[in-house]
Order: C-alpha cells, then structure tokens, then sequence
C-alpha cells in the first residue's frame, strides 16, 4: 500500500474530492466537506475515520493500526503494509462513516453509492 494506491482507491468514491488544508504534502479526502481520510506528509499510513472510538480501538488492539495523531480517538493510522483488501474496506467504511453523517440535502446532492 501506498500514497498512489491509497488515492486512486479514494478518487472513486462518488462526491470525494481531495485537497492539502494545511500545506506541506498532505492529501485529506472529503465528501461533503468533511474528512473521512487523510494521509500525512510525515507519518507512513493513511489515517481513517472509523465508526466509533470503539471501533478505533478494536482494531489498534488487533494490530490492524496504530492511534493516528493529531485526531479524535475515533480514527486509526493504517501503515503501510496493510493489505490492500483491509485497507480498501477501511476507506469504504471510513467513507460510509462520514457520507451517513451528512444532512439529508447534502447527501441527495451526491453521486449514488456504487
């Protein structure tokens, strides 16, 4: 896994647009405006947003992540070997995650989901 592959899988989320907010080779993903993944110009992984700290827990206690700095306790870092099958069902429900929580007027203005 990496940066390229980490974007392209990204890119096909329908309404998920990608932007540097802070500068300095960031690439945070968003639908709707709000983040559901970002990748930072420092640690190696991509940071995601899970369901719940819950969630974000379980799976830094399987070894499936680390606690991704700098963000609530609900988001995990996925490093960079992560396999490409987990870290696309990561960015799915990352994005699922943030898509649901959006109002009902932003939602009916996106792309249908696959």
């Amino acid at each position: 896994m990496n940066r390229d592959i980490v974007n392209a899988i990204c890119s096909t989320f329908p309404g998920a647009e990608v932007s540097d907010p802070w500068g300095g080779g960031h690439d945070a993903w968003k639908v709707g405006g709000k983040m559901f993944a970002c990748i930072g110009a420092v640690l190696p992984g991509v940071s995601v947003k899970t369901p719940d700290a819950e969630t974000a827990q379980m799976l830094i206690e399987a070894g499936v992540g680390v606690k991704a700095p700098y963000f609530h306790r609900s988001w995990v870092n996925l490093p960079w070997g992560t396999a490409e099958e987990e870290l696309r069902h990561r960015l799915e429900v990352a994005y699922d995650t943030i898509r649901s929580g959006l109002t009902k007027k932003v939602q009916g203005s996106l792309p249908p989901r696959g």
